[in-house]
């Protein structure tokens, strides 16, 4: 059995199967630009416009941004090991892919499986947020969406762990989003891809018209003293704190290596993966440091428990920046949107490669005739996605999502060491630098940042994973085109 489970994919099948052309393969039609503005639209989204207020006032307060620097160090070890994979290996499935090459077909479903958590749960994490941001955006123009029908019915607080009643129905407005994107990403990955593009141009410069004007409303003693005291409790502020925010504001990185997923519609995926994994990398660091410094120094960080903190902070600077509150609500919503949409695209294609392989039915791989989409999986993605949406708070899929990829980095991660040693010969067009040294680090502070995620994440995260080997087992192993050997 063991030597069933673990059987790898040929990297000249892989190759093969990357250069193939025709009715039921994906097209190539995106640019290097189109990658690196792929990236940037995965990246900024919940992370910076929802889930930074929380991690400033409940963990690490203004060294939030401390906490960014940490998080982004971990996904660049990680997003250099994406960048040699995505340019050696140019075809759909992402970390999955990489794994079944390199670990084993049992170790490449683990992390396809996981993968969900990832992309399904983000696009439904992201679309709680982006209704968040609609309805503040419609009150201000005096419509009212009835409480019960924008929000989730259970609430969850990630400091204290508690599950609550709210007395709401559905989240009809997040379920929306979802439905728009899945409905887009049937229609055309270019179509997708150019929505995309006008999106992140939007969400970008409303973000540099924040830190811009922002800047001289900062009142230093915000930032007294940067690194609050811990109060006792491991997590609430210190050292300990700045750690556990960067495990929960990871998820702000999210979506780089999504990039990777759309290696096979790339035009020239070998120079130009990591040049959209890394690139858009660097750029949202850069940006998410700036808006930290000014978030937390224009209102205290006490304040910024909210699902939307950069709204709070220039309501906070007064009439002096009143003008940017509808900019910075229609930029939320617009860069909410790409991330929904990214995400809504990595997770089919991980379906449609996992099912050219055998390990799921074979409607999983069906390419439109028209529109050349892995369609049956984009609907059944959007699907699900919008239950989830309907139903779960922010918070509670937040940590899913961070735990989630943090063990698909680490198997990527483990994959570059594994694949050096085993098979030294192969051509590179990326490589790497400082082997061994960036893959363990990026396996250690992958390994680091999921430690500090709460107990009862990790629970959910062994849970969702006993369910996947089941599945794997009962399925995946018996329908398997190359672990019958």
């Amino acid at each position: 059995m063991s030597k069933n489970i673990f059987v790898t994919k040929s990297l000249d099948v892989l190759l093969k199967e990357a250069s193939q052309e025709g009715e039921h393969t994906l097209k190539r039609t995106l640019s290097r630009s189109n990658l690196v503005m792929l990236g940037i639209g995965a990246i900024i989204g919940a992370g910076i416009f929802v889930l930074t207020g929380s991690a400033a006032s409940q963990h690490a307060g203004p060294a939030v941004v401390i906490s960014f620097i940490v998080a982004g160090v971990a996904c660049a070890f990680a997003g250099l090991c994406y960048s040699e994979f995505a340019s050696m290996i140019p075809i759909a499935g992402s970390a999955y892919t990489y794994a079944y090459a390199t670990l084993g077909e049992f170790i490449a479903w683990i992390i396809g499986w996981d993968l969900i958590l990832e992309y399904l749960f983000g696009a439904s994490t992201v679309a709680v947020g982006w209704s968040g941001y609609v309805s503040s955006f419609l009150k201000d123009f005096g419509i009212t969406i009835p409480e019960a029908f924008c929000s989730a019915p259970i609430s969850y607080d990630t400091a204290t762990h508690v599950y609550q009643a709210t007395g709401a129905f559905i989240n009809v407005p997040a379920m929306f989003i979802i439905g728009l994107m899945t409905w887009l990403l049937v229609v055309g990955i270019k179509e997708s891809a150019n929505f995309n593009n006008v999106i992140v141009v939007v969400k970008v410069i409303v973000i540099l018209l924040f830190v811009l004007f922002g800047w001289k409303y900062i009142h230093a003693e915000n930032w007294t003293p940067f690194i609050p005291e811990n109060t006792g409790v491991f997590g609430e502020f210190g050292w300990s704190g700045i750690v556990r925010a960067a495990g929960i504001i990871f998820f702000a990185y999210v979506g780089f290596d999504a990039v990777s997923t759309a290696a096979q519609e790339s035009k020239n995926p070998q120079k130009d993966m990591p040049w959209g994994i890394l690139g858009s990398l660097v750029v949202c660091t850069i940006i998410y440091i700036l808006v930290g410094l000014v978030m937390t120094g224009i209102v205290s960080y006490k304040e910024l428990n909210t699902p939307a903190p950069i709204a709070v902070a220039v309501d906070a600077a007064g009439e002096g920046l009143n003008w940017l509150r509808p900019l910075i609500k229609m930029g939320a919503i617009a860069g909410l949107s790409s991330v929904i949409l990214v995400m809504l695209m990595g997770q089919p294609r991980i379906f449609y490669a996992m099912s050219k392989d055998g390990l799921l039915p074979a409607s999983f791989s069906k390419v439109h005739k028209k529109y050349k989409t892995p369609y049956v999986p984009t609907i059944v993605t959007g699907a699900v996605a919008m239950i989830v949406a309907g139903l779960f708070p922010i918070g509670l899929l937040g940590e899913l999502v961070s735990i989630g990829t943090l063990l698909a980095f680490v198997i990527v991660c483990g994959g570059i060491l594994v694949l050096r040693y085993k098979r030294p010969e192969l051509h590179r067009p990326f490589k790497t630098p400082l082997f061994p040294l960036v893959p363990i680090l990026g396996i250690l502070s992958s390994l680091g940042l999921m430690y500090f995620l709460p107990g009862d994440t990790w629970i959910r995260l062994i849970v969702w994973m006993a369910l996947g080997i089941v599945l794997y087992f009962t399925y995946g192993k018996k329908n398997s085109k190359y672990g019958q050997s």
